[in-house]
């Protein structure tokens, strides 16, 4: 199924204000595909701030990123379920037994539920990191080399598809194929500024390598109206297609 271009679009909500964080989801209804849901916002609310988001019935990424041994993973995946989001993530460098766990407890309890199975991505390298932080940690591979090798354990693991750097997607659709999911963060349009992020593109350059979805966040939510800075996007993804 092709996705609308503003569907491809998670919007990250980086706050632990509730009242922000609905202002900003109501708002932004109809103009993205869904919000992203992070530690911030996780460790601040927790499920009960995750349920008051879903209120306004919009796709929730819960964005995670579950990095445990696998039992521990498989219970935080479990219990992730009940939230129903419609996107979640485990870290690549958790390994195979842990990446089936996820995968498992994901397909059992959405099952058991009656819900539909949520995508279970993997992140490969943050896109803060580059060759001399992987360096840093002892990894001396190259980024484009580091992530291409996390994806294969995660497809051949069962998931659905990773998180990556656009810098990446080339590589991963040649190793991958077409229907492996690509999610992609530390986008930024070219009117805004980089900040933390040290691998970024553009919204438009992303999607023509071949990204499923991006994360957006500070250019859409610190805008001084975060409903046309989406749908300034969305129209620079629409005409690009």
């Amino acid at each position: 199924m092709t996705l609308k271009p503003e569907n491809r679009i998670f919007v990250a909500l980086d706050t632990i204000d509730l009242d922000r964080g609905l202002e900003l989801a109501r708002g932004l209804k109809g103009l993205v595909g869904g919000m992203k849901i992070g530690k911030e916002f996780f460790t601040s609310l927790g499920p009960e701030g995750v349920r008051r988001i879903q209120e306004v019935q919009m796709p929730i990424f819960l964005d995670l990123k579950f990095h445990d041994i696998p039992n521990t993973v498989a219970g935080a995946v479990h219990a992730a379920i009940t939230l129903r989001p419609a996107i979640l993530n485990v870290h690549a460098a958790g390994g195979r037994a842990m990446m089936e766990a996820a995968r498992d407890a994901s397909a059992a309890e959405s099952h058991r539920l009656g819900v539909q199975k949520p995508l279970v991505l993997a992140v490969t390298v943050l896109t803060s990191m580059d060759a001399d932080d992987l360096a840093d940690i002892g990894i001396c591979s190259r980024p484009v080399d580091q992530v291409k090798r996390l994806a294969a354990l995660a497809q051949e693991s069962g998931l659905d598809g990773v998180v990556c750097s656009a810098n990446e997607i080339g590589p991963l659709r040649d190793q991958c194929g077409s229907t492996f999911k690509l999610l992609t963060p530390g986008i930024r349009p070219a009117w805004a500024v980089a900040e933390d992020q040290k691998r970024v593109v553009t919204p438009v350059d992303a999607v023509m390598r071949g990204s499923d979805y991006l994360v957006i966040g500070r250019p859409i939510t610190r805008a001084d109206d975060p409903a046309e800075a989406a749908r300034r996007i969305g129209m620079e993804l629409t005409n690009a297609g």
